[in-house]
Parts: structure tokens; C-alpha cells; sequence
């Protein structure tokens, strides 16, 4: 119970009045409703993505029987990977480019340590396609330049 006595207060909702830009969206959605809704009973009734249940279905059981019976070391290799990635988010306190690029470039390198073979490969597919498409933009630069 409250010791002292509180005034009753008189208040009124007062709703703001619509902008310009929220007055010509409103009329543009009733303007469209009528297509949009033939849009969602046509589509949503007729064109529903079909998968190939036996192609799902064996990409899953595969990867359930890989947990079921992974290889030796298999886990404790995952757990430093994820524990590299998890000090790198703990690294990158501050900007949101670093929590991009410390955990993923720790998760890389941990994961190098453990498959040497394949960071190789995926490096050099990497390197081809950076070397390309940094081709690209200097051939677009240059084109720029001489343009003008």
C-alpha cells in the first residue's frame, strides 16, 4: 500500500499523424491487394518445390552414419576447430569486420593443421579465382580510365 496519495492523471492516446511516404504506401498497398492476392492463390497453390525425397534422404542418412561411426580423432579435431573459432569471437571484440574475419581465419587455420591436403587444394582454387577476378577489375578500371 502506497503512504501517499497519487493524483489521478488524465491521459489521452494521441496517435500521430501519417507522413506523406506512409499515406502513399498505404494507398499503393490497397491499389495492389487484389494482385497480390490472386499472386499468393496462384503460386502458393500450384507451384509448391518438389525434392527428390531419395536425394535428401540419402544425404542425411550418410551424414547421421558418419556421426554414428566417424573416424578416429574425428571429434576432438572438430573441438579444437570450434574452440579456435570461439577465441576468435573473443579476440574480435569491437569491430564487426574483425568478428568476421578472426574466427574464420582461425577456424581456416586450425582446420589446415588437421587437413593439410585439402586446405591445399582449397587454396589454390582460391588463389585462381582471386588472381581472376582481380583480372576483372582492373581490365574494368582500365576500361574506366581510357573511357574518359
Amino acid at each position: 500500500l502506497s503512504l501517499y496519495s497519487s493524483p489521478a492523471r488524465e491521459t489521452k492516446y494521441v496517435e500521430n499523424p501519417q507522413t506523406e511516404l506512409e499515406e502513399g504506401v498505404s494507398r499503393l498497398r490497397h491499389a495492389m491487394e487484389p494482385y497480390t492476392a490472386w499472386w499468393q492463390v496462384e503460386l502458393t497453390g500450384s507451384s509448391k518445390v518438389k525434392v527428390d525425397s531419395s536425394l535428401c534422404s540419402d544425404f542425411f542418412s550418410e551424414g547421421y552414419e558418419f556421426l554414428q561411426k566417424p573416424p578416429a580423432g574425428f571429434y576432438p579435431r572438430l573441438g579444437v576447430i570450434g574452440f579456435a573459432g570461439i577465441i576468435g569471437l573473443f579476440l574480435a571484440r569491437g569491430s564487426k569486420i574483425k568478428k568476421l574475419v578472426y574466427p574464420a581465419s582461425l577456424i581456416g587455420i586450425a582446420t589446415s593443421m588437421y587437413y593439410p591436403q585439402q586446405a591445399v587444394a582449397i587454396a589454390k582454387v582460391a588463389g585462381t579465382q582471386l588472381y581472376d577476378w582481380s583480372l576483372q577489375g582492373y581490365i574494368a578500371v582500365e576500361s574506366l580510365w581510357k573511357d574518359t
